[in-house]
């Protein structure tokens, strides 16, 4: 039995496009493919830790009747069950913060193997946030500031421990370890041979440069939209209008008030300078 290797991020911060790039990183080419992975079938190598079929086992009553307390002691049980479900390492998204919750850890560290951290400039992040959730801006910081913030169950999903941006970010990267590698979703963006290199690395995959170069461009925002636009994403939320919307860094020079940016830099300074996101370009 193997362990966990989580990616890990606050929402809307670049998580399903890793995704889809280690999906087209690992999986071989067939002959004639030109489309590279599906996005609507990533379930075939990753999986994630709020879904609720790794809970039913644990408690029988309708998912909707969790919990938040239920959900919290549940959850060791459901991470056992995902890594009892492959024989080797299990490569799992989560949104959650890495903290403890009524006495409980969110993430079960001796059934982990490892963590993908990607951390995204919380003044781009909040545009994101508000289209995804169907709200304004003004609120999308209030939730994103909210260190009681968390994710709503669905039925299909159980409650996740988002928490504020910042104790999400401190929560995973404040202890450096050779288990642990954060990309910036900006790197991403703009150094993508270093940082999805440094990605494939990490996973302990030599692979040729033109394998690596295909999985970049085959995970591209561009070739994610227009997958999205031609036979859409099943994990796009029902208030947003598209979950790869723009896929750009910066938008907030043209979005953001004066009075926005101080809420947010206020409230998130610490963890911005940490990674790169102020002082503030002038």
């Amino acid at each position: 039995m193997g362990k966990i290797l989580w990616l890990a991020s606050y929402p809307k911060s670049g998580n399903t496009w890793l995704r889809a790039f280690i999906h087209n990183l690992m999986n071989t080419p067939k002959v004639g493919d030109v489309g590279g992975t599906d996005i609507n079938s990533m379930a075939t190598l990753t999986t994630g830790d709020s879904l609720v079929q790794w809970y039913r086992h644990l408690d029988s009553r309708p998912p909707l009747e969790w919990t938040r307390d239920d959900v919290a002691r549940m959850r060791r049980g459901a991470q056992l069950a995902i890594v009892a479900s492959k024989p080797d390492t299990v490569i799992v998204k989560t949104h959650n913060a890495l903290v403890e919750v009524r006495g409980h850890s969110t993430i079960e560290m001796d059934l982990t193997a490892g963590a993908i951290y990607v951390v995204r400039n919380p003044l781009d992040l909040v545009i994101s946030l508000a289209d995804h959730y169907g709200v304004d801006i003004d609120k999308a910081i209030e939730v994103m500031n909210d260190p009681n913030n968390g994710g709503l169950a669905d039925g299909n999903i159980v409650f996740e421990v988002h928490s504020s941006w910042s104790i999400h970010v401190k929560s995973w990267t404040q202890r450096p370890h050779r288990g642990l590698h954060v990309v910036r979703y900006e790197d991403m963006l703009g150094k993508p041979l270093h940082t999805f290199g440094g990605i494939s690395k990490f996973l302990g995959l030599n692979v040729p440069r033109a394998r690596l170069d295909r999985a970049i461009e085959l995970s591209s925002f561009k070739n994610l939209r227009q997958q999205e636009e031609a036979k859409g994403f099943q994990e796009k939320s029902t208030k947003g209008s598209k979950f790869f919307r723009v896929g750009k860094s910066g938008q907030w020079k043209d979005t953001l008030t004066e009075a926005q940016i101080d809420r947010i830099v206020g409230q998130h300074k610490e963890q911005m300078e940490r990674f790169g996101y102020w002082p503030l370009p002038k």
